[in-house]
Protein backbone atom coordinates (compact mmCIF):
# COMPACT_ATOMS: atom_id res chain seq x y z
CA UNK A 1 0.00 0.00 0.00
CA UNK A 2 1.09 3.54 -0.63
CA UNK A 3 2.10 5.31 2.56
CA UNK A 4 0.26 8.45 3.60
CA UNK A 5 -2.97 8.00 1.59
CA UNK A 6 -4.92 5.64 3.85
CA UNK A 7 -6.81 6.64 7.04
CA UNK A 8 -5.51 5.52 10.40
CA UNK A 9 -6.72 2.04 11.32
CA UNK A 10 -6.86 1.32 15.02
CA UNK A 11 -8.89 0.01 17.95
CA UNK A 12 -12.32 1.62 18.49
CA UNK A 13 -15.16 0.79 20.88
CA UNK A 14 -18.64 0.69 19.32
CA UNK A 15 -21.37 1.20 21.92
CA UNK A 16 -25.10 0.55 21.55
CA UNK A 17 -26.61 2.69 24.28
CA UNK A 18 -30.14 1.30 23.75
CA UNK A 19 -29.03 -2.24 24.59
CA UNK A 20 -26.15 -1.42 26.94
CA UNK A 21 -23.82 -3.39 24.68
CA UNK A 22 -20.30 -2.47 23.56
CA UNK A 23 -17.54 -4.21 21.65
CA UNK A 24 -13.94 -3.44 20.81
CA UNK A 25 -12.78 -3.82 17.24
CA UNK A 26 -10.50 -2.13 14.72
CA UNK A 27 -11.82 0.57 12.42
CA UNK A 28 -10.92 3.71 10.49
CA UNK A 29 -13.68 5.61 12.35
CA UNK A 30 -12.55 7.89 15.12
CA UNK A 31 -14.17 10.00 17.81
CA UNK A 32 -13.27 12.80 20.21
CA UNK A 33 -14.95 10.90 23.05
CA UNK A 34 -13.13 8.09 24.81
CA UNK A 35 -14.02 5.27 27.17
CA UNK A 36 -11.96 3.10 29.48
CA UNK A 37 -12.27 -0.50 28.31
CA UNK A 38 -12.19 -3.71 30.37
CA UNK A 39 -8.45 -4.12 29.80
CA UNK A 40 -7.74 -0.75 31.47
CA UNK A 41 -6.81 1.05 28.25
CA UNK A 42 -8.65 4.10 26.90
CA UNK A 43 -10.09 3.90 23.39
CA UNK A 44 -12.20 6.20 21.19
CA UNK A 45 -15.90 5.36 21.44
CA UNK A 46 -18.52 5.56 18.67
CA UNK A 47 -22.19 5.40 19.70
CA UNK A 48 -24.46 3.47 17.32
CA UNK A 49 -28.26 3.35 17.10
CA UNK A 50 -28.60 -0.38 16.39
CA UNK A 51 -26.29 -3.33 16.88
CA UNK A 52 -26.73 -7.08 16.92
CA UNK A 53 -27.84 -6.76 20.56
CA UNK A 54 -30.82 -4.52 19.74
CA UNK A 55 -31.75 -5.29 16.10
CA UNK A 56 -35.04 -7.25 15.85
CA UNK A 57 -33.61 -9.73 13.34
CA UNK A 58 -30.82 -10.83 15.70
CA UNK A 59 -32.82 -10.69 18.94
CA UNK A 60 -35.70 -12.80 17.60
CA UNK A 61 -38.35 -10.13 18.14
CA UNK A 62 -39.05 -9.60 14.44
CA UNK A 63 -42.68 -9.94 13.38
CA UNK A 64 -43.49 -12.85 11.11
CA UNK A 65 -45.81 -11.97 8.24
CA UNK A 66 -48.78 -14.25 7.61
CA UNK A 67 -48.12 -15.00 3.93
CA UNK A 68 -50.58 -17.90 3.78
CA UNK A 69 -53.40 -15.62 4.92
CA UNK A 70 -52.50 -13.08 2.26
CA UNK A 71 -52.60 -15.68 -0.51
CA UNK A 72 -55.96 -17.00 0.68
CA UNK A 73 -57.40 -13.49 0.89
CA UNK A 74 -56.16 -12.74 -2.65
CA UNK A 75 -57.74 -15.93 -3.99
CA UNK A 76 -61.06 -15.15 -2.25
CA UNK A 77 -61.09 -11.66 -3.65
CA UNK A 78 -60.01 -12.37 -7.22
CA UNK A 79 -60.64 -16.09 -7.60
CA UNK A 80 -58.25 -18.70 -8.75
CA UNK A 81 -56.61 -17.99 -12.09
CA UNK A 82 -57.85 -20.25 -14.88
CA UNK A 83 -55.40 -21.89 -17.26
CA UNK A 84 -55.48 -20.27 -20.68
Amino acid sequence: MKPGIHPAYGPVVFRDKAAGFAFLTRSTLTSDRTVEWEDGNTYPVVDVEISSASHPFYTGTARVMDTAGRVERFERRYGRGEAR
